[in-house]
């Protein structure tokens, strides 16, 4: 199975405390939090990763090289101009033919991928969005877009940027796709998944459907969740291998 990680952003937010660092190469106990990632998937049985590339590409390439080290075969899209978490999946639509994942490569996350992955198959939607609680899992805060899933599973309704004070489980940043899902992303067009693909596929009644994990999303996009999530690690709240 392939997946794509998404490593492109601007590292605004977090500008005055990594420098000219990228997000996904800031360190959590010693390592850069995309390398945890990389290591995670490794150890869930994924052997093909894509990362894309946009805001100091260069160090990312250099950190990670050919993901070898990692048990990885790890290859890269760059984008000029960047092109959104869905974009970014337009852009390899070739590399698409059977499900893949996608993950947020600035979120700290641990879950069992293999239940996310059984829930896709079982539900057979174009895309399965892992979700957490965030009343029950450990995190940083709500960054991802509200979620409304109902018993069987399905997705009743995703809002992006509904903020804290919104009832719902939480996007955590990884899903399990479709080849199919390329249908509603433009070609060569910035696209986000949710603000513009989750929303397209419940108006037009295309199945969606949400997983509960069982571990924790530490996004670490911003200086305070960044501090937040370091002192859940450090006082063990959350493991990391």
């Amino acid at each position: 199975m392939k997946a794509l990680v998404l490593a492109a952003g601007r590292s605004t937010r977090l500008r005055g405390v990594a420098g000219d660092l990228p997000k996904p190469l800031m360190p959590v106990m010693g390592r850069p939090i995309l390398e945890h990632t990389l290591r995670w998937l490794a150890a869930s049985g994924i052997t093909d990763v894509w990362i894309n590339l946009h805001y100091q590409g260069e160090q990312i390439r250099r950190r990670i090289g050919t993901g070898a080290h990692l048990g990885l075969r790890v290859r890269y899209s760059e984008e000029d101009p960047i092109l959104g978490t869905a974009g970014a999946v337009g852009k390899l639509r070739a590399e698409w033919t059977d499900t893949f994942l996608v993950v947020y490569g600035d979120n700290l996350v641990r879950f069992t991928l293999v239940d996310l992955l059984e829930t896709h198959r079982r539900l057979a939607p174009v895309a399965t969005i892992a979700l957490f609680d965030p009343a029950r899992h450990p995190s940083t805060g709500v960054a991802g877009g509200r979620v409304v899933m109902g018993d069987d599973g399905r997705v009743r309704s995703f809002v992006e940027g509904a903020g804290d004070a919104a009832r719902g489980l939480v996007n955590a940043g990884v899903y399990a796709v479709e080849p199919r899902a390329a249908e509603w992303i433009p070609d060569g067009a910035f696209a986000d998944f949710g603000r513009d693909v989750f929303p397209r596929l419940l108006a037009e009644g295309a199945p969606l459907a949400g997983h509960l994990i069982d571990g924790y999303c530490l996004g670490l996009d911003a200086p305070e969740p960044m501090a937040e999530g370091l002192e859940l690690v450090r006082r063990g709240a959350v493991e990391l291998p």
